[in-house]
């Protein structure tokens, strides 16, 4: 199987075996898709990561034309992914036009939440005519490693409230609840909820109205500024993480507002998600940042030392993935996982095919 995913800053092409055994990994741009395709062998199936299914797509679906005018059409949802994700689709199609195609979706894992946290306090006329509600989104990722943390804890996931991390360019963080999403920080676009890499993340919605009033800003420059030209980039002047984290270490107060403002709506949303459980038993971090960054882990960590999360310092800062980085003791157990979008996709174009 080949799985594409397209990120809103990577292409990354997997294939695997009927075992899910990786046979082929690699983050690829465009003119290089051809190549690594023609080297895999022979391809029974395709499985594309499509962020954005709208309220038509709640579970994996294959592809076809009609999908395809669906999704084209969710594009201004999600215009830093959508577009991308349907880019790689077509390219993959050239390639592979005989070969049947799934696509598994960021917001299905999100679907069925409650209302109470799916919904927006907007006139019912606006929710009637249009899908204004809260989609939630990293679905793939979040399903994946709430999983993978029950199997570490050594309990089934059905049995467990589980805060997921999902920190990367992107990020955002899920209440799982016995295997459940009841409750997400992103919303109706993947520009709601924390701060990410060029993305402001929740902002006063009377921000931008007086920004669209009193200053005249067109709404196609708010969209490409709080998409593009917002987050840890406006903050500190660049959206890596890591060099933000070296600045601050030399003393740039900038970095350092950066950090810190970052850390605060991680550590607040991680409150709010388990408040949406009644409870926790366990935090996960993964994506770039979740998975490389222990500075952010533990910073994160320390303030939510009363909800019983305590991590290891000597295991935090190792550099192991698929691991516990919790104190021994600690009621809230933690981990650190690789996410492996690539087989929950898997996983969804298996039971299509079916």
């Amino acid at each position: 199987m080949l799985v594409v995913n397209a990120g809103s800053s990577s292409l990354k092409l997997s294939v695997l075996e009927s075992d899910d055994t990786t046979a082929l990994s690699a983050s690829v741009d465009d003119a290089e898709v051809a190549s690594v395709v023609a080297s895999a062998g022979r391809i029974d199936a395709v499985g594309h990561r499509i962020v954005h299914g709208g309220t038509e797509f709640v579970e994996p679906v294959r592809i076809d034309d009609s999908v395809v005018r669906v999704l084209r059409g969710l594009s201004d949802l999600a215009p830093l992914h959508q577009p991308k994700s349907l880019q790689a689709l077509e390219l993959v199609a050239r390639l592979l036009p005989d070969v049947p195609a799934v696509a598994a979706f960021d917001t299905a894992f999100h679907a069925r939440m409650p209302a109470a946290a799916s919904t927006y306090a907007l006139p019912a006329e606006w929710r009637r005519r249009w899908p204004l509600r809260r989609f939630g989104f990293h679905g793939l990722s979040h399903a994946y490693v709430s999983q993978r943390a029950a199997e570490l804890a050594g309990r089934p996931v059905g049995e467990l409230r589980i805060v997921s991390c999902h920190l990367g360019a992107g990020a955002s963080l899920a209440a799982v609840e016995r295997g459940r999403s009841v409750d997400t920080t992103m919303g109706f676009t993947p520009l709601e909820g924390l701060v990410m890499a060029t993305r402001s993340g929740t902002i006063d919605p009377g921000l931008v109205l007086w920004l669209q009033e009193h200053a005249g800003m067109p709404a196609v420059e708010l969209a490409a500024t709080l998409e593009h030209r917002s987050g840890l980039l406006a903050l500190a002047g660049t959206a890596d993480l890591k060099a933000i984290l070296d600045q601050e270490a030399a003393g740039d107060e900038s970095a350092a507002l950066a950090v810190a403002v970052y850390v605060h709506r991680v550590r607040a949303a991680v409150a709010a998600m388990a408040a949406a459980m009644g409870g926790l038993d366990a935090i996960v971090f993964t994506g770039g940042v979740g998975e490389h960054a222990p500075a952010i882990r533990g910073r994160v960590c320390d303030g939510l030392a009363f909800l019983g999360i305590e991590l290891d310092a000597a295991r935090n800062a190792a550099p192991e993935l698929d691991a516990d980085i919790g104190a021994r003791g600690a009621p809230v157990r933690s981990f650190v996982v690789r996410s492996r979008e690539d087989l929950q996709i898997a996983r969804g174009v298996r039971a299509v095919l079916a």
